[in-house]
């Protein structure tokens, strides 16, 4: 037999056996993750390793785990499955995944097969879970954490749960002097005598130091730019991490303090003759310094906002903003004049608010007098939404009866001109808790307005709302990447190229771009991309080079032919989760991502050709003008804006750079903006942010940080303002906003 045919037999039949054992996989994980026992079982007696890991690490343990199926977490168990296996992304185990979900029978079968109970992380977990029943066995099992769990009883004044930790096991003298002394604080008898009748003892008494120092307040910055503020009130010191709620602090000793609350964190501050020099923050061995800043007093505050002067004058020709942050995703609005000052509940520059029904994230577009946006009315009007900074994978449960519609008003009255109901049903697809079922942006040429509902489909109507047609994507499952039955609902907006429509429908497989004729919705092409779930939308670069699509992706951001939809350049490597949309200034394109296990910001020259990635010790390249590997951001697009690139945290941390070299200008904090999703927009030397809460924060553009203005809006924001003829467009949860000066 030729030995090349028989090579390419041999080859063949190891693609056959390889495919039928990840199909086999595949099945294996899913039955896990269904409680589906019959087929688990099935798999298991034909010999499937019980413990075989997605590309992620993760195993059917982790996933019955997650989605809490105790029959199928016993089953697997029996078979071998290792509770103490590490995914290789998370870092995390299906063990101390299992605190998580707080199911005690998971969590005793967990430690019956071997869960390692010999760190101090399962008893935290349990005490910050309020896992009672846990915390006892662990403690009669030997596992460490004793103290830990007896202060937490006694600081949540449980003295039933003091009782039973004393009755398993006696913690050291100096957890019971301290479980003691707040006991006495709070004149509780019972636990008081339960804690005597161990030996505990009132810590000894130190001499009174006087009152705190107050030079220790304010703010300390770490290499990292990341920062801690110090403050005295009712007599105590209190900590935050970049903007979070007040931590209080105890004096233990000089200028050594502990956290209150949270055991085995200890703040010492370094001196320099009585000077507050630095702080150190040490937990569980790993140690963090930030050092004291100069504080910018009342005066200096007043004087530099006294610097600023706001450009005013007449809109001599009106822009449109016909898609997601106007033209190119660029978000700017010169020569629009957009007020400084407004307030939506004391009606300041107001000129129009609008009910909008429903819950929808999709942003206010504009043609000429017309205002376009969308919305997704569900009949349950209890189903979860949640705002703010936290971290949850599971989608809301929300299988009502919903209504799609889009909206056009009248952009310099607020009346409605129409509106069409563009689909109903149950949705297809579930949605993240701070997500909707209408997050994507219509888009608009002045003849057509074309929206994508995501999964219900893409529909496109002229601007007086005669429907033109309409087209079913499919299912776009975006979700979380570590499990992709756990859908959060697309995001990604269509977008115009010439006479054309263009999506980016990334999802959990067969991901593709796409091009639809604009008058008939016909399919022009269809470029299939291997990479996972985003939600960015794609941007058009047109210049010397060309015409290209520019997509942000996990696996790759990509320049694609805009007439054809051939992959012209890859770029990687990114961010598991993707959201931001690429941007485009001055012959450069940036693209941001702020997830594990990096969060780049890049500065891309146009014109690449095939991959044009770099290794991991450049900053630069060919086709890269610079990089970084970390300070991408998260939910906002970035904005380029007179020479300098903004990105914006989640938490409200403004970071500038010089657009064109890399060099970061300045990094601060946005005061009392808590959370931010919406992308930021520029006009006439301002930036404006939309606060998730707390209104629209307004910063002076420019190398040099300051904070102008916060305008209330009264209602919970997370689209992107549009700019137009001297006024801004918000989307309140309720209401559509416009201002402008009166």
């Amino acid at each position: 037999m030729n030995s090349k045919f028989t090579l390419a037999l041999i080859s063949l039949l190891l693609f056959f056996v390889y495919s039928f054992s990840q199909d086999q996989n595949e099945t294996f994980w899913k039955a896990a993750k269904t409680n589906d026992i019959k087929t688990l079982k099935e798999l298991l007696d034909k010999g499937i390793d019980v413990n075989v890991k997605t590309q992620y690490g993760a195993t059917a343990l982790m996933y019955a785990t997650d989605k809490v199926h105790p029959e199928a977490v016993k089953l697997l168990l029996e078979h071998g499955a290792n509770p103490n296996l590490k995914d290789s992304f998370y870092g995390a185990t299906p063990f101390l995944w299992s605190f998580d979900k707080g199911n005690i029978s998971i969590i005793t079968e967990m430690v019956n097969h071997g869960a390692d109970i010999s760190t101090e992380e399962p008893m935290m977990y349990s005490i910050y879970g309020g896992l009672k029943e846990v915390e006892l066995m662990l403690l009669q099992k030997g596992a460490p954490g004793s103290g830990q769990a007896l202060q937490a009883a006694v600081r949540n004044a449980d003295s039933l749960l003091v009782t039973d930790i004393l009755k398993t096991t006696v913690p050291d003298a100096q957890n019971l002097s301290q479980a003691l002394l707040t006991a006495t604080s709070m004149g509780n008898q019972t636990m008081i005598q339960a804690l005597l009748k161990v030996g505990a003892k009132l810590p000894e008494k130190k001499p009174v130091t006087g009152s705190i120092n107050e030079a220790l307040a304010g703010t300390y910055k770490a290499k990292d730019e990341t920062f801690v503020t110090t403050r005295i009130k009712d007599a105590a010191l209190w900590l935050s991490f970049n903007g979070s709620p007040d931590y209080a602090l105890e004096l233990k000793d000089g200028n050594e303090f502990t956290f209150k609350d949270i055991p085995g964190i200890n703040v010492t501050f370094e001196m320099v003759q009585d000077i507050p020099a630095s702080l150190t923050i040490v937990q569980a061995g790993n140690s963090t310094q930030f050092f004291k800043v100069a504080d910018q007093t009342a005066a200096d505050t007043l004087k530099r906002k006294a610097v600023f002067k706001d450009i005013e004058g007449n809109v001599l020709q009106p822009i449109n903003w016909p898609s997601f942050r106007g033209n190119q995703a660029r978000g700017i609005g010169d020569g629009q004049y957009p007020p400084l000052n407004f307030d939506a509940v004391k009606g300041i520059n107001l000129r129009w608010k609008t009910f909008i029904p429903g819950l929808a994230h999709s942003c206010p577009i504009i043609w000429k007098d017309k205002v376009f946006l969308t919305t997704a009315m569900g009949k349950d009007t209890s189903a979860a939404y949640r705002v703010g900074l936290y971290g949850d994978v599971v989608p809301v449960e929300d299988s009502s009866f919903h209504t799609w519609k889009i909206y056009c008003l009248d952009k310099n009255s607020g009346s409605i001109l129409w509106e069409k109901k563009a689909y109903e049903g149950i949705p297809r697809v579930k949605r993240h808790p701070k997500a909707t079922q209408a997050n994507a942006t219509a888009v608009t040429n002045g003849e057509y307005v074309v929206a994508i509902f995501g999964s219900e489909g893409m529909i496109c109507y002229d601007l007086v709302g005669n429907e033109i047609w309409r087209k079913d994507l499919g299912i776009l499952d975006a979700g979380w990447f570590f499990d992709e039955e756990t859908q959060w609902g697309s995001a990604s907006s269509p977008i115009i190229y010439k006479n054309s429509v263009i999506v980016q429908c990334d999802r959990s497989k067969d991901s593709y771009l796409a091009a639809y004729d604009l008058k008939t919705g016909r399919e022009l092409w269809k470029t299939m991309r291997e990479e996972i779930s985003s939600w960015g939308t794609p941007t058009l670069y047109s210049g010397p080079t060309g015409d290209e699509i520019i997509t942000n992706g996990s696996r790759f951001i990509r320049g694609n032919n805009p007439l054809t939809g051939e992959e012209l350049w890859r770029l990687g490597p990114s961010s598991e989760i993707t959201v931001a949309t690429p941007v485009v200034m001055d012959d450069l394109i940036f693209v941001t991502a702020g997830y594990a296990p990096m969060q780049p910001i890049f500065a891309i020259k146009p014109g690449g050709k095939g991959n044009i990635s770099i290794a991991d010790s450049l900053n630069s390249g060919p086709f890269i003008q610079w990089r970084t590997r970390k300070g991408g951001t998260y939910m906002p697009t970035p904005i380029a804006y007179n020479g300098y690139l903004y990105t914006l945290n989640n938490n409200g941390t403004l970071t500038c750079y010089d657009a064109k070299s890399g060099e970061k200008k300045y990094r601060e904090n946005l005061k009392d903006g808590e959370a931010f999703t919406a992308s930021p927009v520029a006009a006439d030397g301002k930036l404006y942010f939309t606060s998730e809460e707390k209104g629209e924060i307004v910063v002076k553009a420019g190398p040099e940080f300051e904070q102008i203005t916060r305008n209330p809006i009264g209602e919970i924001c997370m689209s992107t303002p549009a700019i137009s003829d001297g006024m801004i467009f918000i989307r309140g949860q309720h209401h559509l906003f416009c201002f402008g000066k009166k």
